[in-house]
Protein backbone atom coordinates (compact mmCIF):
# COMPACT_ATOMS: atom_id res chain seq x y z
CA UNK A 1 0.00 0.00 0.00
CA UNK A 2 1.73 3.52 -0.88
CA UNK A 3 1.16 6.10 2.01
CA UNK A 4 2.72 9.85 1.61
CA UNK A 5 6.13 8.67 3.20
CA UNK A 6 7.12 5.30 1.23
CA UNK A 7 7.44 6.39 -1.82
CA UNK A 8 9.45 3.43 -4.05
CA UNK A 9 12.53 5.82 -5.00
CA UNK A 10 15.77 6.42 -3.42
CA UNK A 11 15.31 8.78 -1.17
CA UNK A 12 18.68 10.00 -0.91
CA UNK A 13 19.00 10.80 -4.83
CA UNK A 14 18.33 14.17 -6.33
CA UNK A 15 15.27 12.44 -7.58
CA UNK A 16 14.07 10.39 -4.95
CA UNK A 17 13.32 13.96 -3.08
CA UNK A 18 11.68 15.96 -5.79
CA UNK A 19 10.10 13.29 -6.50
CA UNK A 20 8.87 12.61 -2.85
CA UNK A 21 7.91 16.24 -2.45
CA UNK A 22 5.91 15.95 -5.54
CA UNK A 23 3.90 12.65 -4.59
CA UNK A 24 3.68 14.31 -1.31
CA UNK A 25 1.59 16.69 -2.78
CA UNK A 26 -0.49 14.49 -5.21
CA UNK A 27 -1.06 12.10 -2.55
CA UNK A 28 -3.14 14.72 -1.00
CA UNK A 29 -5.52 14.92 -3.88
CA UNK A 30 -8.94 13.60 -3.78
CA UNK A 31 -8.83 10.80 -5.45
CA UNK A 32 -7.45 8.80 -2.76
CA UNK A 33 -10.48 9.62 -0.54
CA UNK A 34 -12.35 6.69 0.52
CA UNK A 35 -10.35 4.08 -1.93
CA UNK A 36 -9.21 2.04 1.04
CA UNK A 37 -8.16 -1.13 -0.57
CA UNK A 38 -5.31 -3.90 -0.32
CA UNK A 39 -2.19 -3.27 -3.09
CA UNK A 40 -3.32 -5.02 -6.59
CA UNK A 41 -1.91 -5.99 -9.14
CA UNK A 42 -4.64 -6.05 -11.84
CA UNK A 43 -7.13 -3.20 -12.98
CA UNK A 44 -9.93 -5.25 -11.38
CA UNK A 45 -9.42 -3.58 -8.10
CA UNK A 46 -9.87 0.22 -9.06
CA UNK A 47 -12.02 1.86 -7.18
CA UNK A 48 -13.92 3.40 -10.33
CA UNK A 49 -16.68 4.98 -8.05
CA UNK A 50 -13.64 6.91 -6.00
CA UNK A 51 -12.27 7.82 -9.20
CA UNK A 52 -15.89 9.20 -10.41
CA UNK A 53 -16.20 11.21 -7.30
CA UNK A 54 -12.79 12.95 -8.07
CA UNK A 55 -13.77 13.99 -11.33
CA UNK A 56 -17.70 14.95 -10.21
CA UNK A 57 -16.40 17.09 -7.05
CA UNK A 58 -16.27 20.87 -7.31
CA UNK A 59 -12.05 21.59 -7.11
CA UNK A 60 -11.73 24.28 -3.73
CA UNK A 61 -10.06 27.41 -4.01
CA UNK A 62 -8.75 27.21 -0.25
CA UNK A 63 -7.62 24.94 2.20
CA UNK A 64 -10.13 26.75 5.00
CA UNK A 65 -13.04 25.10 2.99
CA UNK A 66 -11.59 21.55 4.80
CA UNK A 67 -13.14 21.54 8.25
CA UNK A 68 -11.04 18.51 9.24
CA UNK A 69 -7.63 20.06 7.98
CA UNK A 70 -5.96 22.11 10.17
CA UNK A 71 -2.57 24.22 10.62
CA UNK A 72 -0.70 21.97 12.49
CA UNK A 73 -0.81 18.91 10.28
CA UNK A 74 2.27 17.85 9.07
CA UNK A 75 1.05 18.04 5.26
CA UNK A 76 -0.66 21.40 5.84
CA UNK A 77 1.84 23.48 3.50
CA UNK A 78 2.26 20.61 1.04
CA UNK A 79 -1.90 20.89 0.48
CA UNK A 80 -2.30 24.47 0.44
CA UNK A 81 0.45 24.96 -2.45
CA UNK A 82 -1.23 22.32 -4.55
CA UNK A 83 -4.52 23.97 -3.91
CA UNK A 84 -3.11 27.61 -4.92
CA UNK A 85 -0.27 26.29 -7.87
CA UNK A 86 -2.31 23.51 -9.49
CA UNK A 87 -6.01 23.76 -8.30
CA UNK A 88 -6.82 19.92 -8.85
CA UNK A 89 -7.78 18.97 -5.34
CA UNK A 90 -11.30 18.38 -4.09
CA UNK A 91 -13.08 17.24 -1.13
CA UNK A 92 -16.07 15.19 0.20
CA UNK A 93 -19.27 16.76 -0.09
CA UNK A 94 -19.63 17.40 3.48
CA UNK A 95 -16.50 19.47 3.52
CA UNK A 96 -13.83 16.92 5.02
CA UNK A 97 -10.21 16.22 3.15
CA UNK A 98 -10.06 12.97 5.35
CA UNK A 99 -5.61 13.16 4.44
CA UNK A 100 -4.76 9.64 6.67
CA UNK A 101 -6.85 7.76 4.14
CA UNK A 102 -4.30 5.15 1.75
CA UNK A 103 -4.50 3.90 -1.65
CA UNK A 104 -2.91 2.07 -3.84
CA UNK A 105 -1.13 2.58 -7.23
CA UNK A 106 -4.24 2.04 -9.36
CA UNK A 107 -5.80 4.60 -7.22
CA UNK A 108 -2.23 7.23 -7.63
CA UNK A 109 -2.41 6.80 -11.40
CA UNK A 110 -5.71 7.85 -11.47
CA UNK A 111 -4.58 11.17 -9.23
CA UNK A 112 -1.90 11.33 -11.47
CA UNK A 113 -4.36 11.24 -14.88
CA UNK A 114 -6.98 13.60 -13.02
CA UNK A 115 -3.80 16.33 -12.23
CA UNK A 116 -2.46 16.28 -15.66
CA UNK A 117 -4.52 18.52 -16.91
CA UNK A 118 -4.13 20.96 -14.72
CA UNK A 119 -0.75 20.77 -15.15
CA UNK A 120 0.86 23.48 -17.24
CA UNK A 121 4.22 22.56 -17.34
CA UNK A 122 5.41 18.71 -17.21
CA UNK A 123 8.48 18.22 -15.09
CA UNK A 124 11.25 15.85 -15.30
CA UNK A 125 10.07 14.58 -12.49
CA UNK A 126 6.00 14.07 -13.54
CA UNK A 127 7.58 12.88 -16.69
CA UNK A 128 9.49 9.98 -14.60
CA UNK A 129 6.08 9.40 -12.29
CA UNK A 130 4.04 8.95 -15.89
CA UNK A 131 6.82 6.58 -16.91
CA UNK A 132 6.48 4.54 -13.73
CA UNK A 133 2.79 4.32 -13.64
CA UNK A 134 2.52 3.90 -17.70
CA UNK A 135 0.96 0.34 -17.58
CA UNK A 136 -1.75 1.11 -14.78
CA UNK A 137 -2.57 4.78 -16.60
CA UNK A 138 -2.72 2.86 -20.14
CA UNK A 139 -5.32 0.25 -18.50
CA UNK A 140 -7.29 3.16 -17.08
CA UNK A 141 -7.39 5.07 -20.07
CA UNK A 142 -8.80 1.52 -21.42
CA UNK A 143 -11.26 1.02 -19.23
CA UNK A 144 -12.37 4.53 -19.49
CA UNK A 145 -12.62 4.03 -23.77
CA UNK A 146 -14.92 0.65 -23.24
CA UNK A 147 -16.77 2.57 -20.80
CA UNK A 148 -17.71 5.30 -23.49
CA UNK A 149 -17.76 3.01 -25.81
CA UNK A 150 -20.52 1.36 -24.06
CA UNK A 151 -22.07 4.03 -23.32
CA UNK A 152 -22.81 5.25 -27.23
CA UNK A 153 -23.63 2.01 -28.21
CA UNK A 154 -26.39 2.25 -25.46
CA UNK A 155 -27.79 5.26 -26.51
CA UNK A 156 -27.64 4.33 -30.24
CA UNK A 157 -29.73 1.44 -29.43
CA UNK A 158 -31.55 2.34 -26.46
CA UNK A 159 -35.54 2.14 -26.55
CA UNK A 160 -36.93 5.06 -25.00
CA UNK A 161 -34.81 8.24 -23.58
CA UNK A 162 -37.71 8.31 -20.82
CA UNK A 163 -39.33 4.66 -20.56
CA UNK A 164 -38.31 1.44 -19.28
CA UNK A 165 -39.49 -1.74 -20.38
CA UNK A 166 -39.65 -5.06 -18.23
CA UNK A 167 -41.16 -8.31 -18.78
CA UNK A 168 -42.78 -11.48 -16.91
CA UNK A 169 -43.54 -15.00 -18.66
CA UNK A 170 -44.89 -17.51 -16.23
CA UNK A 171 -45.92 -20.87 -17.15
CA UNK A 172 -47.92 -22.94 -14.87
CA UNK A 173 -48.30 -26.97 -15.14
CA UNK A 174 -51.23 -28.32 -12.51
CA UNK A 175 -53.98 -30.05 -11.75
CA UNK A 176 -56.58 -30.60 -8.93
CA UNK A 177 -57.87 -33.80 -7.50
CA UNK A 178 -61.58 -33.81 -5.51
CA UNK A 179 -62.81 -36.00 -2.99
CA UNK A 180 -66.30 -35.99 -0.93
CA UNK A 181 -69.67 -37.27 -0.37
CA UNK A 182 -71.11 -34.69 -3.05
CA UNK A 183 -69.04 -35.45 -6.14
CA UNK A 184 -71.15 -37.94 -8.79
CA UNK A 185 -68.08 -39.57 -10.08
CA UNK A 186 -69.78 -40.69 -12.99
CA UNK A 187 -70.93 -37.33 -14.18
CA UNK A 188 -67.78 -35.67 -13.00
CA UNK A 189 -69.67 -33.48 -11.30
CA UNK A 190 -70.52 -31.58 -7.52
CA UNK A 191 -73.92 -31.11 -6.07
CA UNK A 192 -75.23 -28.31 -4.42
CA UNK A 193 -77.53 -27.31 -2.00
CA UNK A 194 -80.19 -25.25 -2.99
CA UNK A 195 -80.40 -21.80 -2.41
CA UNK A 196 -80.97 -20.62 1.43
CA UNK A 197 -83.40 -18.28 0.33
CA UNK A 198 -85.53 -19.57 -2.37
CA UNK A 199 -85.32 -23.08 -2.36
CA UNK A 200 -84.24 -23.26 -5.67
CA UNK A 201 -82.35 -26.28 -7.17
CA UNK A 202 -78.71 -25.41 -7.89
CA UNK A 203 -77.60 -26.80 -11.19
CA UNK A 204 -74.30 -29.21 -10.05
CA UNK A 205 -71.06 -27.91 -10.65
CA UNK A 206 -68.77 -29.67 -13.33
CA UNK A 207 -65.06 -30.83 -12.30
CA UNK A 208 -62.24 -28.94 -13.54
CA UNK A 209 -59.94 -32.01 -12.56
CA UNK A 210 -57.97 -32.44 -15.83
CA UNK A 211 -54.25 -31.39 -15.94
CA UNK A 212 -53.33 -28.21 -17.51
CA UNK A 213 -50.50 -26.17 -18.99
CA UNK A 214 -51.31 -22.23 -19.27
CA UNK A 215 -49.06 -19.43 -19.06
CA UNK A 216 -49.15 -15.57 -19.02
CA UNK A 217 -47.48 -12.97 -20.05
CA UNK A 218 -46.56 -9.45 -18.91
CA UNK A 219 -44.67 -5.97 -20.58
CA UNK A 220 -44.41 -2.97 -18.14
CA UNK A 221 -43.68 -0.04 -19.39
CA UNK A 222 -42.57 2.77 -17.07
CA UNK A 223 -42.12 6.02 -18.16
CA UNK A 224 -40.65 9.19 -16.87
CA UNK A 225 -41.04 12.57 -18.16
CA UNK A 226 -39.85 14.54 -15.32
CA UNK A 227 -37.84 11.92 -13.30
CA UNK A 228 -40.14 11.41 -10.29
CA UNK A 229 -43.14 10.98 -12.05
CA UNK A 230 -44.49 7.97 -13.91
CA UNK A 231 -46.79 7.11 -16.26
CA UNK A 232 -46.97 2.82 -16.13
CA UNK A 233 -48.68 1.14 -19.12
CA UNK A 234 -48.60 -2.78 -18.70
CA UNK A 235 -49.93 -4.89 -21.61
CA UNK A 236 -50.47 -8.45 -21.06
CA UNK A 237 -51.90 -12.05 -22.15
CA UNK A 238 -52.82 -15.10 -21.09
CA UNK A 239 -54.74 -18.45 -21.82
CA UNK A 240 -56.11 -19.16 -18.24
CA UNK A 241 -60.11 -18.60 -18.58
CA UNK A 242 -61.02 -22.03 -18.45
CA UNK A 243 -58.00 -23.41 -16.58
CA UNK A 244 -58.36 -25.27 -13.48
CA UNK A 245 -56.72 -22.29 -12.10
CA UNK A 246 -58.47 -19.73 -14.32
CA UNK A 247 -61.33 -18.97 -11.30
CA UNK A 248 -65.02 -18.26 -11.90
CA UNK A 249 -67.08 -18.89 -14.08
CA UNK A 250 -65.00 -22.24 -15.75
CA UNK A 251 -63.36 -23.59 -12.22
CA UNK A 252 -64.00 -22.45 -8.46
CA UNK A 253 -62.85 -19.52 -7.53
CA UNK A 254 -61.18 -19.62 -4.57
CA UNK A 255 -58.33 -22.03 -6.52
CA UNK A 256 -57.48 -18.78 -9.07
CA UNK A 257 -54.13 -18.03 -9.21
CA UNK A 258 -52.94 -14.85 -8.29
CA UNK A 259 -50.91 -15.23 -12.15
CA UNK A 260 -54.07 -16.61 -13.86
CA UNK A 261 -55.07 -13.80 -16.32
CA UNK A 262 -57.31 -13.78 -19.87
CA UNK A 263 -58.99 -11.36 -21.34
CA UNK A 264 -62.39 -11.22 -21.76
CA UNK A 265 -62.87 -11.42 -25.24
CA UNK A 266 -60.74 -15.26 -25.33
CA UNK A 267 -57.33 -16.38 -24.46
CA UNK A 268 -54.33 -15.36 -26.57
CA UNK A 269 -55.48 -12.13 -26.76
CA UNK A 270 -53.11 -8.63 -25.77
CA UNK A 271 -54.89 -6.54 -23.47
CA UNK A 272 -54.36 -3.44 -21.43
CA UNK A 273 -54.12 -4.41 -17.98
CA UNK A 274 -53.24 -1.10 -16.33
CA UNK A 275 -52.92 2.44 -17.59
CA UNK A 276 -51.99 5.08 -15.12
CA UNK A 277 -50.33 8.38 -14.34
CA UNK A 278 -48.55 9.32 -10.58
CA UNK A 279 -47.21 12.13 -10.13
CA UNK A 280 -45.64 14.22 -6.56
CA UNK A 281 -46.60 17.14 -5.27
CA UNK A 282 -45.13 17.94 -1.95
CA UNK A 283 -45.63 14.90 0.39
CA UNK A 284 -48.68 14.16 -1.90
CA UNK A 285 -48.66 11.56 -4.68
CA UNK A 286 -51.31 12.01 -6.90
CA UNK A 287 -52.75 8.65 -9.53
CA UNK A 288 -55.37 9.08 -12.17
CA UNK A 289 -55.59 6.19 -14.90
CA UNK A 290 -58.27 4.80 -17.17
CA UNK A 291 -57.15 1.22 -16.36
CA UNK A 292 -55.93 1.49 -12.78
CA UNK A 293 -56.16 -0.97 -9.38
CA UNK A 294 -57.00 -0.06 -5.84
CA UNK A 295 -53.79 -1.68 -5.03
CA UNK A 296 -51.70 0.88 -7.21
CA UNK A 297 -52.87 3.49 -5.05
CA UNK A 298 -51.76 2.52 -1.45
CA UNK A 299 -48.50 4.23 -0.06
CA UNK A 300 -48.04 0.90 1.99
CA UNK A 301 -49.30 -2.47 1.35
CA UNK A 302 -49.34 -3.99 4.87
CA UNK A 303 -47.99 -7.20 3.81
CA UNK A 304 -44.71 -9.35 2.97
CA UNK A 305 -46.03 -12.32 2.01
CA UNK A 306 -45.51 -13.92 -0.13
CA UNK A 307 -42.24 -13.49 -2.42
CA UNK A 308 -44.21 -15.54 -5.08
CA UNK A 309 -47.41 -15.59 -5.45
CA UNK A 310 -49.58 -18.52 -5.63
CA UNK A 311 -53.85 -18.38 -4.70
CA UNK A 312 -54.97 -14.93 -5.19
CA UNK A 313 -56.90 -14.98 -1.90
CA UNK A 314 -53.70 -14.74 -0.23
CA UNK A 315 -52.49 -11.59 -1.60
CA UNK A 316 -54.87 -9.36 0.24
CA UNK A 317 -53.99 -9.31 3.54
CA UNK A 318 -56.85 -11.14 4.79
CA UNK A 319 -60.02 -8.68 4.10
CA UNK A 320 -61.04 -9.60 0.64
CA UNK A 321 -63.37 -7.31 0.55
CA UNK A 322 -61.85 -4.08 2.05
CA UNK A 323 -58.26 -5.01 -0.30
CA UNK A 324 -60.98 -6.13 -3.52
CA UNK A 325 -57.77 -5.20 -5.76
CA UNK A 326 -60.65 -3.66 -7.92
CA UNK A 327 -59.69 -3.05 -11.53
CA UNK A 328 -60.97 -0.12 -13.25
CA UNK A 329 -61.21 3.88 -14.19
CA UNK A 330 -60.71 5.77 -10.63
CA UNK A 331 -57.93 7.91 -8.99
CA UNK A 332 -56.81 8.79 -6.06
CA UNK A 333 -53.80 10.55 -3.63
CA UNK A 334 -51.24 9.59 -0.42
CA UNK A 335 -49.79 11.42 2.02
CA UNK A 336 -46.47 9.91 3.21
CA UNK A 337 -44.28 11.93 6.39
CA UNK A 338 -41.95 10.01 8.25
CA UNK A 339 -43.43 6.15 9.08
CA UNK A 340 -47.02 7.34 8.65
CA UNK A 341 -49.27 7.42 5.38
CA UNK A 342 -52.82 8.36 4.44
CA UNK A 343 -54.49 6.92 1.46
CA UNK A 344 -57.65 7.53 -0.42
CA UNK A 345 -59.02 6.00 -3.55
CA UNK A 346 -61.67 5.69 -5.81
CA UNK A 347 -61.82 2.62 -8.55
CA UNK A 348 -65.31 1.84 -10.93
CA UNK A 349 -64.67 -1.28 -12.68
CA UNK A 350 -67.37 -0.38 -15.03
CA UNK A 351 -66.49 3.51 -15.56
CA UNK A 352 -66.20 2.75 -19.08
CA UNK A 353 -69.53 2.11 -19.78
CA UNK A 354 -72.34 4.97 -20.60
CA UNK A 355 -75.63 4.05 -19.50
CA UNK A 356 -76.33 4.59 -16.27
CA UNK A 357 -79.42 2.97 -15.69
CA UNK A 358 -78.98 -0.38 -16.39
CA UNK A 359 -76.62 -3.41 -15.42
CA UNK A 360 -72.94 -4.22 -16.75
CA UNK A 361 -74.19 -7.36 -18.27
CA UNK A 362 -76.83 -5.31 -20.60
CA UNK A 363 -73.93 -2.00 -21.42
CA UNK A 364 -74.33 0.08 -17.99
CA UNK A 365 -72.15 1.60 -15.39
CA UNK A 366 -70.15 4.74 -15.48
CA UNK A 367 -68.88 6.38 -12.78
CA UNK A 368 -71.15 7.11 -9.32
CA UNK A 369 -73.83 5.73 -9.63
CA UNK A 370 -75.18 2.16 -8.43
CA UNK A 371 -74.26 0.24 -11.43
CA UNK A 372 -70.18 1.55 -11.31
CA UNK A 373 -69.02 -1.37 -9.63
CA UNK A 374 -66.95 0.72 -7.79
CA UNK A 375 -64.73 0.96 -4.56
CA UNK A 376 -63.70 3.61 -2.49
CA UNK A 377 -61.08 3.16 0.12
CA UNK A 378 -59.21 4.92 3.08
CA UNK A 379 -56.28 3.53 4.66
CA UNK A 380 -54.00 4.80 7.28
CA UNK A 381 -50.45 3.05 8.44
CA UNK A 382 -47.41 2.84 9.89
CA UNK A 383 -44.18 1.56 8.83
CA UNK A 384 -40.86 0.52 10.45
CA UNK A 385 -37.85 -0.90 8.29
CA UNK A 386 -38.83 -4.89 10.26
CA UNK A 387 -42.82 -4.01 11.16
CA UNK A 388 -45.72 -2.24 9.56
CA UNK A 389 -49.70 -2.02 9.98
CA UNK A 390 -52.74 -1.06 8.63
CA UNK A 391 -56.51 -0.09 8.84
CA UNK A 392 -58.75 0.41 6.04
CA UNK A 393 -62.17 1.17 5.20
CA UNK A 394 -63.89 0.55 1.53
CA UNK A 395 -67.17 1.08 0.82
CA UNK A 396 -67.63 -1.49 -1.97
CA UNK A 397 -70.66 -2.14 -4.60
CA UNK A 398 -71.50 -4.81 -5.99
CA UNK A 399 -69.82 -6.06 -9.47
CA UNK A 400 -66.60 -5.35 -8.10
CA UNK A 401 -63.71 -7.01 -9.25
CA UNK A 402 -64.05 -8.53 -5.52
CA UNK A 403 -61.95 -11.56 -4.56
CA UNK A 404 -64.76 -14.45 -3.42
CA UNK A 405 -65.14 -15.72 -0.31
CA UNK A 406 -67.48 -18.72 -0.04
CA UNK A 407 -70.78 -16.51 -0.13
CA UNK A 408 -71.62 -13.92 -2.36
CA UNK A 409 -70.98 -10.48 -0.07
CA UNK A 410 -74.02 -9.37 -1.43
CA UNK A 411 -76.20 -12.73 -1.62
CA UNK A 412 -79.85 -11.93 -1.20
CA UNK A 413 -82.58 -13.21 -3.24
CA UNK A 414 -81.07 -13.10 -6.52
CA UNK A 415 -77.40 -14.17 -5.22
CA UNK A 416 -76.29 -10.27 -6.36
CA UNK A 417 -78.00 -7.91 -5.71
CA UNK A 418 -77.74 -4.32 -7.28
CA UNK A 419 -79.24 -2.60 -4.44
CA UNK A 420 -76.91 -3.82 -1.69
CA UNK A 421 -73.76 -2.02 -0.46
CA UNK A 422 -70.69 -3.35 1.83
CA UNK A 423 -69.11 -2.01 4.50
CA UNK A 424 -65.94 -3.31 4.82
CA UNK A 425 -62.97 -2.92 7.55
CA UNK A 426 -59.92 -4.48 7.37
CA UNK A 427 -56.69 -4.71 9.87
CA UNK A 428 -52.95 -5.67 8.70
CA UNK A 429 -50.04 -6.29 10.21
CA UNK A 430 -46.55 -7.71 9.71
CA UNK A 431 -42.82 -8.44 11.11
CA UNK A 432 -40.05 -9.50 9.20
CA UNK A 433 -36.14 -10.52 10.58
CA UNK A 434 -33.65 -8.20 9.51
CA UNK A 435 -31.20 -11.43 8.54
CA UNK A 436 -32.42 -15.09 7.04
CA UNK A 437 -32.34 -17.94 9.76
CA UNK A 438 -34.82 -20.05 11.49
CA UNK A 439 -37.07 -16.82 12.55
CA UNK A 440 -40.00 -16.35 9.56
CA UNK A 441 -41.70 -13.17 8.46
CA UNK A 442 -44.83 -13.13 9.68
CA UNK A 443 -48.07 -11.32 8.23
CA UNK A 444 -51.82 -11.66 9.22
CA UNK A 445 -54.66 -9.57 8.59
CA UNK A 446 -58.35 -9.70 9.51
CA UNK A 447 -61.75 -8.30 7.56
CA UNK A 448 -65.13 -7.64 8.86
CA UNK A 449 -68.00 -6.72 6.62
CA UNK A 450 -71.32 -5.10 7.01
CA UNK A 451 -73.91 -5.58 4.13
CA UNK A 452 -76.99 -3.41 3.98
CA UNK A 453 -80.16 -3.01 1.20
CA UNK A 454 -81.57 -0.19 -0.46
CA UNK A 455 -85.19 -2.17 -0.23
CA UNK A 456 -86.32 -4.94 1.95
CA UNK A 457 -84.83 -8.53 1.36
CA UNK A 458 -85.96 -12.05 2.05
CA UNK A 459 -84.53 -13.89 5.67
CA UNK A 460 -81.40 -15.15 4.86
CA UNK A 461 -79.64 -12.56 3.08
CA UNK A 462 -76.52 -11.99 4.06
CA UNK A 463 -75.59 -9.24 6.44
CA UNK A 464 -72.37 -9.69 8.16
CA UNK A 465 -69.28 -11.80 7.13
CA UNK A 466 -65.84 -12.06 8.04
CA UNK A 467 -62.18 -12.94 6.90
CA UNK A 468 -58.54 -13.45 7.62
CA UNK A 469 -55.04 -15.01 7.00
CA UNK A 470 -52.13 -16.01 8.28
CA UNK A 471 -48.61 -16.22 6.18
CA UNK A 472 -45.37 -17.44 7.32
CA UNK A 473 -42.09 -16.74 5.00
CA UNK A 474 -38.46 -18.09 5.31
CA UNK A 475 -35.68 -16.49 3.11
CA UNK A 476 -32.31 -18.11 1.61
CA UNK A 477 -33.99 -21.78 2.82
CA UNK A 478 -31.49 -24.18 1.89
CA UNK A 479 -29.74 -22.27 -0.16
CA UNK A 480 -29.39 -18.40 -0.87
CA UNK A 481 -32.27 -16.91 -2.89
CA UNK A 482 -34.59 -19.84 -2.50
CA UNK A 483 -37.89 -19.27 -0.26
CA UNK A 484 -40.11 -20.96 1.43
CA UNK A 485 -43.27 -20.37 2.71
CA UNK A 486 -46.92 -21.29 3.60
CA UNK A 487 -50.32 -19.94 4.59
CA UNK A 488 -54.24 -20.36 5.82
CA UNK A 489 -56.31 -18.59 5.51
CA UNK A 490 -60.53 -18.09 5.60
CA UNK A 491 -61.85 -16.09 2.89
CA UNK A 492 -65.14 -14.22 3.26
CA UNK A 493 -67.92 -16.27 4.81
CA UNK A 494 -70.98 -15.43 6.19
CA UNK A 495 -71.11 -15.22 10.19
CA UNK A 496 -75.08 -13.36 10.23
CA UNK A 497 -77.83 -13.37 7.75
CA UNK A 498 -81.27 -11.78 7.79
CA UNK A 499 -84.31 -12.41 9.48
CA UNK A 500 -82.51 -14.66 12.64
CA UNK A 501 -81.07 -17.54 9.94
CA UNK A 502 -78.12 -19.77 10.86
CA UNK A 503 -75.39 -19.24 8.77
CA UNK A 504 -73.67 -22.23 7.09
CA UNK A 505 -70.92 -21.26 5.73
CA UNK A 506 -67.03 -21.61 5.86
CA UNK A 507 -63.79 -23.07 4.42
CA UNK A 508 -60.47 -23.16 5.43
CA UNK A 509 -57.68 -22.51 2.62
CA UNK A 510 -53.54 -23.81 2.99
CA UNK A 511 -50.37 -23.03 0.61
CA UNK A 512 -47.10 -24.58 0.42
CA UNK A 513 -45.05 -23.31 -2.19
CA UNK A 514 -40.92 -23.09 -2.63
CA UNK A 515 -39.31 -21.31 -4.50
CA UNK A 516 -36.06 -22.31 -6.42
CA UNK A 517 -34.06 -19.24 -8.15
CA UNK A 518 -32.55 -20.78 -10.56
CA UNK A 519 -30.89 -17.50 -12.09
CA UNK A 520 -31.08 -14.32 -10.93
CA UNK A 521 -34.36 -13.71 -14.11
CA UNK A 522 -35.44 -17.61 -13.67
CA UNK A 523 -37.44 -19.20 -10.84
CA UNK A 524 -39.51 -22.32 -10.55
CA UNK A 525 -41.71 -22.64 -7.28
CA UNK A 526 -44.32 -25.97 -6.68
CA UNK A 527 -46.67 -25.39 -4.64
CA UNK A 528 -49.62 -27.25 -3.15
CA UNK A 529 -52.96 -26.43 -2.09
CA UNK A 530 -56.12 -27.50 -0.20
CA UNK A 531 -59.47 -26.17 0.33
CA UNK A 532 -61.18 -27.85 3.40
CA UNK A 533 -64.90 -26.74 1.29
CA UNK A 534 -64.63 -24.68 -1.89
CA UNK A 535 -68.52 -24.34 -2.05
CA UNK A 536 -69.06 -23.16 1.43
CA UNK A 537 -72.84 -22.52 2.11
CA UNK A 538 -73.40 -24.25 -1.32
CA UNK A 539 -72.31 -27.43 0.06
CA UNK A 540 -75.08 -29.71 0.95
CA UNK A 541 -75.73 -30.33 4.12
CA UNK A 542 -74.81 -33.64 5.38
CA UNK A 543 -72.28 -34.28 2.91
CA UNK A 544 -68.52 -33.02 2.23
CA UNK A 545 -66.57 -31.69 -0.42
CA UNK A 546 -62.96 -30.72 -0.57
CA UNK A 547 -60.08 -29.97 -3.10
CA UNK A 548 -56.22 -31.03 -3.34
CA UNK A 549 -54.05 -29.34 -6.19
CA UNK A 550 -50.77 -29.21 -7.44
CA UNK A 551 -48.57 -27.39 -9.70
CA UNK A 552 -45.43 -26.14 -10.86
CA UNK A 553 -44.86 -22.42 -11.51
CA UNK A 554 -41.65 -20.98 -13.67
CA UNK A 555 -41.08 -17.67 -14.18
CA UNK A 556 -38.99 -15.61 -16.58
CA UNK A 557 -38.11 -11.93 -15.88
CA UNK A 558 -36.41 -9.58 -18.57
Amino acid sequence: MIRAVDVAVAPNSSFGVRTMKLFQKLLLAPAALGLMAPVAASAADLNIAGVSQYGSEEQVTSITQFSDVKPTDWAYQALSNLIERYGCVAGYPNGTFRGERAMTRWEAAALLNACLDRITEVTDELKRLMKEFEKELAVLKGRVDGLEAKVAELEATQFSTTTKLSGLATFVVGANAFSGSAINTGANTVNRAPNSITGAARTPVSLPNAATFNYDVQLTFDTSFTGKDLLRTNLRVGNFGSSVFGGEPHALGLSELEIAFEEDAGPNIVGIDKLFYQFPLGQFTFTLGGRVGQEDMLALWPSVYPADTILNVMTVNGAPAAYAKNLGAGGGFWWQNGGFSLSANYVASNGQSGNPSVPKGKGGGGIGNRYSGSTGSIQLGYQQEQWGLAAIWSYVQPETQFVPGTTPFTHSAIDHNVNAKTNALGLSAYWQPLQSGWWPSVSLGWGINSTTYSVPQPAGSLSTSQSWMVGLQWTDVFQKGNDFGFAVAQPVFATALTGGVTPNDGNYVWEWWYKFQVTDKISVTPALIYLSRPLGEATPAGESFSQFGGLVKTSFRF
